[in-house]
């Protein structure tokens, strides 16, 4: 998989939440860096658990690069940095904004501050649209992406297209026109065609909230055409040959699901999937399953205390790891027939969690050279 990616400047990961995408995310990026390139990760872990693993205090939304030298090739160098959709937000406005005071209207208004942040697929497009910037920027040979994690995980991908309808809604841009003004023909217009909701909120604001969504969308005027054009250079950046998806998953069910619609998804709309990472795999107890009278006949030899209690256990333990690996091994044929054969990478189930750079390199090492 490694090998693979070497040729692609975008790396984006995706799967349903608790999978292990950030920690394979982080894990993708040290390979390629161990290559002689300078790559970044983009993560959106709001537990921060990446920047503690990778051995720093704390991301930033600006890229830091991460001390592991020992691991790198020459010249190789990863750098990381956490998502802050309102700052990406906050860019964005002001890149499309006409004039200095159109983009201190939105950056300033109430409604903005909750909304850039809160609107729901606010955080997917910002992290793509954060992409997009370190592709313009240019420093990088590879940006990966750990993409949010979302109930679906094919929200990521229809956020662009969310984020605009929302700012071209109907409902909400007929209040910034100018009749209708608190007081004006137009606002009474309104309130008599909404009477409860309108009184409610005349009531419990004065107004002001109304006039707070007219600011904001009034601010906008001019830049919803910018926004459009900007969510379509996105989609189609992430549809070219530089860029390759990689789907994570887990041998569980709904993660499984998850990754066969996703698989399907980008299949249907053009994306670039490379392959799927199957994350914490269990193998299968090489050998077989010893018989409890020959186990503890060996541990008596062994001079074992207990020996017969202790085979029972040690018998127990190896059946319930044959279970999960037989389940696993199901898991992976399953997967590989419903994604028309593309690769599957295993990845084991580690004795410990990858919560240190070691840990992360020998995910990495399971990815390939």
């Amino acid at each position: 998989m490694i090998d693979e990616l070497a040729g692609r400047r975008l790396v984006v990961c995706a799967g349903a939440g608790g999978v292990g995408k950030t920690t394979v995310s982080a894990a993708l990026g040290l390979r390629l860096a161990g290559r002689g390139r300078r790559v970044a990760v983009v993560t959106i872990d709001p537990a921060r658990r990446l920047a503690s693993a990778l051995g720093m205090h704390g991301l930033a939304d600006q890229p830091q690069r991460v001390p592991a030298h020992e691991l790198l090739g020459a010249g190789g160098e990863l750098w990381a940095l956490q998502l802050d959709a309102k700052a990406t937000f906050d860019r964005l406005v002001t890149r499309y904004a006409p004039d200095e005071a159109a983009r201190e209207r939105v950056l300033g208004n109430r409604i903005y501050r909750h909304l850039s942040g809160a609107v729901a697929g606010a955080q997917e497009y910002m992290a793509v649209e954060r992409l997009h910037e370190l592709v313009e920027e240019g420093g990088y040979d590879h940006i990966v992406l750990d993409t949010p994690p979302a109930t679906n995980a094919l929200d990521f991908l229809d956020a662009p297209e969310r984020i605009t309808r929302f700012i071209e809604g109907r409902a909400l841009r007929m209040l910034v026109r100018p009749g209708l003004a608190a007081g004006g023909l137009g606002w009474k217009i309104l309130h008599a065609g909404s009477g409860t909701v309108l009184s409610l909120l005349e009531r419990l604001t004065g107004a002001q909230l109304l006039r707070d969504v007219g600011d904001f969308l009034a601010g906008f005027e001019g830049m919803y055409g910018g926004f459009a054009e900007r969510a379509m250079a996105v989609r189609r950046l992430l549809g070219s040959p530089e860029a390759a998806f990689v789907i994570v998953s887990a041998p569980e069910p709904d993660p499984l699901g998850q990754a066969v619609a996703l698989a399907e998804r980008l299949d249907a709309e053009g994306f670039p999937l490379l392959g799927v990472v199957l994350n914490r795999v269990h193998p299968l107890p090489p050998g077989g399953l010893p018989r409890a009278g020959a186990l503890e006949a060996a541990l008596a030899d062994a001079g074992a205390h207990d020996p017969g209690a202790l085979a029972r256990h040690a018998a127990a333990t190896l059946e319930e790891r044959q279970t999960l690996g037989l389940r696993d091994l199901d898991a992976r044929e399953g997967l590989t027939g419903a994604i028309g054969g593309r690769r599957v990478v295993e990845v084991p189930a580690l004795a410990r969690e990858p919560v240190e750079l070691a840990g992360i390199a020998e995910v990495g090492a399971a990815l390939g050279a």
